[in-house]
Parts: C-alpha cells; sequence; structure tokens
C-alpha cells in the first residue's frame, strides 16, 4: 500500500461534502496540473490511503483519512464544455487528464493543521507538503511520515 495527501479547499469540496456522499464515495476531479495528474494516472492504486486536506483556508489542516477505492481512470469533467474543469484539449479518444474514487475511511479526531506540521521538521523529513511553493494537489507521503501524522491526531494542538 501506499501514502498520498490529497489536497482540496472545503469551499469547492471539502470532508462534509464527502461524508454527505452516497457510500462516502466520490470522484476526485477536477485535477489540472500535470505531475498531480501522473500520480493520479500511474500512482495511486485501489487500497493505497491518502490524507484529505483542507487547503485554501485560514488553518489548512489534514481532517479525514480516504482510500482509493478507484485507481486513475480519464477525468470526464474535462471533456463537459458546462464544466469549471473543461479542457477542449482533452477527448475521450486522447483524454489529457485523470481521476481517481475515494471513499472516506473517517475524518480525525481533529484537525492537524499545517502549522503543526511545520513544528515537526526531522520526524517528517522531505514531506512534499513542507517544501516551500509546493501547491500540487496530490503529493506522495511515506509509511514513516504517514505513521507520525497519525500520532500527532492524538496529541494536543
Amino acid at each position: 500500500m501506499s501514502y498520498w495527501l490529497l489536497k482540496s479547499e472545503p469551499s469547492a469540496f471539502g470532508i462534509t461534502d464527502l461524508v454527505a456522499a452516497p457510500n462516502r464515495i466520490t470522484p476526485w476531479e477536477g485535477v489540472r496540473n500535470y505531475q498531480a495528474r501522473n500520480f493520479l494516472r500511474d500512482g495511486l492504486r485501489v487500497g493505497d490511503q491518502a490524507f484529505f486536506y483542507h487547503s485554501g483556508t485560514a488553518h489548512p489542516a489534514i481532517v479525514g483519512i480516504v482510500e482509493i477505492v478507484r485507481a486513475g481512470y480519464p477525468d470526464e469533467t474535462a471533456f463537459d464544455p458546462a464544466s469549471p474543469y473543461h479542457d477542449p484539449a482533452s477527448t475521450p479518444a486522447n483524454p489529457r487528464w485523470y481521476r481517481v474514487d475515494v471513499q472516506l475511511l473517517r475524518a480525525l479526531q481533529r484537525p492537524i493543521t499545517l502549522a503543526e506540521l511545520k513544528q515537526h521538521p526531522t520526524a517528517l523529513g522531505e514531506f512534499a507538503l513542507l517544501r516551500r511553493f509546493n501547491r500540487l494537489s496530490v503529493l506522495p507521503v511515506t509509511a514513516a511520515q504517514w505513521a507520525f501524522i497519525l500520532t500527532l491526531e492524538a496529541a494536543p494542538d
């Protein structure tokens, strides 16, 4: 199993939206960055787990854990002219963008904020989220980073 971090702005799609989704499953769509697309297309596999991260807020934070329940497949929102994620260069015959389906495993007992994560540079090592100017919406997480971050859940912030 591999581990990941998936970012979403809660105003666009937050953990409460995932809780309300049928069977707590939804496509992770709308990613329009090639490196993140490559992770979705080639990296994330059924059974992998990911942190659900709220970005674009006053206090960005990991708020939940999801499981990948469908591996990368073409993001159909790119084909839809009415979609905010439409890309006329992406076609069903030659898709440019991909998505995966995720299922909520659980919300965290408390959010683990970016500020809190930054307090642990030694334990988190080269954690991609902590790199300056890293704006990717899909990031790899090592098993050691995953385990450490989960220990923070029970700790007071």
